[in-house]
């Protein structure tokens, strides 16, 4: 499980830095917040995960991480096309960045619960 967290983690920091580089080389900043999200939810909380799923097997091992794994991944695509969406003037999006939102929420409380359950010294 830590190995599939850091693999993935890696393609989201590839899509947060292109979407820096956008930016930057059309000096239109909208997408500010994708940008943002996309690194710290895709790239820094899941490898952090992943490295203490590595650090921690137990945990790994459990359905929690799993479902974790799927809800972040599944969650966070949703939120940040719909924000992309949202902050490009569609309001129709918000709808998306909410069920991506709460999604992202439960997963990242399952991880919390297994970290606090599994983890041994």
């Amino acid at each position: 499980m830590g190995i599939k967290f850091i693999k993935i983690s890696v393609v989201y920091f590839v899509i947060g830095v292109l979407i820096g580089m956008y930016m930057s080389m059309t000096e239109k900043f909208d997408f500010t917040p994708v940008h943002v999200h996309i690194n710290l939810l895709g790239w820094m909380s899941m490898a952090l995960a992943g490295l203490i799923y590595v650090a921690f097997p137990a945990a790994a091992e459990t359905t929690m991480a799993k479902v974790h794994f799927w809800l972040h991944n599944i969650s966070l695509p949703i939120m940040m096309i719909g924000l992309a969406f949202l902050v490009s003037g569609t309001t129709a999006a918000a709808p998306a960045v909410a069920t991506g939102g709460t999604l992202m929420v439960l997963g990242i409380i399952l991880f919390a619960i297994n970290i606090l359950k599994n983890l041994r010294k």
